[in-house]
């Protein structure tokens, strides 16, 4: 069952039913263009993890704005965001399974489709489910940056995964994934620094061995919100990835000279204040179902003199500085999520405000998208 809409285009923000997800659309604009506005000078293409938003019309922008395509991360999330026009969609994964696979054959046959692999077993499955459906796949060779995930570790084995992908029937080889999560949030902007050197330097090796084999290694693509700028200047990816400078978090926040200073904070859990025990602690009714609190407790927006300690399922604790201003029954805070990602996966819609005002309610698509 869909949630009921929180709110209607012309509601002020005290008439949004609470818990919602509230987006600054001021910022997020300002966001989707400044990463594209970086992407272009760096000379890189800007290819936007859609994971982020989950959502078709945030996607619309980001392509308006220079996007070459979308990342998305599940079958079912690229087939949720296609309403958004979207005719190149890079799904950054491992898919395995019969009908998961004919369903991503079915996407290819409409945009350009393009997964991930790491081994030769998994590249007989893709190109036998692109010859029963008719279909052609586009694969990158996934490997590992440096951080130990999902990617393949033994460089030596990059060409002949290539020559195999490269002589499959119903595939392309387009070339390597180097993604490099952990690495966004490294906090010390040395460290992130060399960290994206090294990443850059291993993909780079993993390029030359291709190349030594006679095959083009049209893309190279990975990065991310943290290490944008680093990314750029290294000029290792031949386009990147980031999700999170749309909205940012309290995560994000955390980096020194960290994408915070680019990208401003569009993405809110607007809360109500629902009960005033006592001076110095109040309650709001957001709690673990509104909050993914993985990386730890929200903050509340432009109130130093508050912090968020503690959440049930349903309700969240605030307590106030000695000298802060308690809030009062029912009043309203902004709580910025600790992780803006699987912060907006607890939600069926997305309240757009502009200056205080509902401007629009989107849904958000790729919701629950897990398969």
């Amino acid at each position: 069952m869909t949630a009921p809409r929180p709110a209607s285009p012309g509601d002020t923000l005290d008439r949004v039913e609470t818990p919602a997800l509230v987006v600054d659309l001021d910022a997020l604009e300002a966001n989707i263009a400044a990463m594209a506005s970086r992407a272009k000078a760096g000379g890189m293409a800007l290819r936007p993890h859609a994971k982020t938003h989950k959502s078709a019309e945030i996607a619309k922008l980001q392509l308006a704005a220079g996007a070459i395509g979308i990342c998305a991360q599940k079958v079912s999330e690229a087939e949720a965001l296609l309403g958004s026009g979207v005719k190149d969609v890079l799904i950054s994964n491992h898919i395995l399974g019969e009908a998961k696979l004919d369903r991503l054959c079915g996407i290819a046959k409409h945009v350009r489709v393009t997964t991930l692999t790491s081994d030769a077993a998994h590249v007989a499955m893709l190109s036998q489910a692109a010859a029963r459906n008719g279909a052609e796949i586009e694969i990158l060779i996934e490997i590992d940056a440096g951080d130990a995930r999902m990617g393949l570790q033994n460089l030596n084995q990059v060409g002949p995964l290539a020559q195999a992908i490269d002589k499959a029937p119903g595939l392309r080889f387009r070339g390597l994934q180097a993604y490099t999560g952990p690495f966004q949030h490294i906090r010390d902007p040395e460290e992130r620094a060399d960290a994206a050197l090294a990443s850059a330097e291993i993909a780079l090796e993993a390029r030359d061995a291709i190349l030594a084999l006679g095959l083009s290694c049209e893309t190279i693509t990975g990065g991310g919100t943290g290490s944008f700028d680093y990314d750029l200047s290294e000029q290792a990816f031949t386009e990147i990835q980031p999700g999170s400078y749309v909205f940012m978090d309290m995560d994000y926040g955390r980096n020194e000279d960290g994408p915070s200073e680019v990208f401003r904070q569009s993405l809110f859990v607007l809360a109500s204040v629902i009960r005033v025990p006592e001076k110095r602690v109040v309650y709001v009714d957001a709690g673990v179902k509104s909050l993914n609190l993985d990386s730890g407790m929200p903050g509340v927006h432009e109130r130093t003199d508050l912090a968020f300690t503690k959440a049930s399922d349903e309700q969240g604790r605030v307590e106030i500085a000695t000298k802060g201003q308690a809030p009062k029954l029912g009043e309203r805070l902004l709580l910025v999520p600790s992780h803006c990602d699987p912060t907006v996966n607890q939600f069926d819609w997305m309240v757009a405000v502009r200056n205080g005002r509902v401007e629009h309610v989107w849904p958000v698509d790729a919701r629950g998208c897990v398969i």
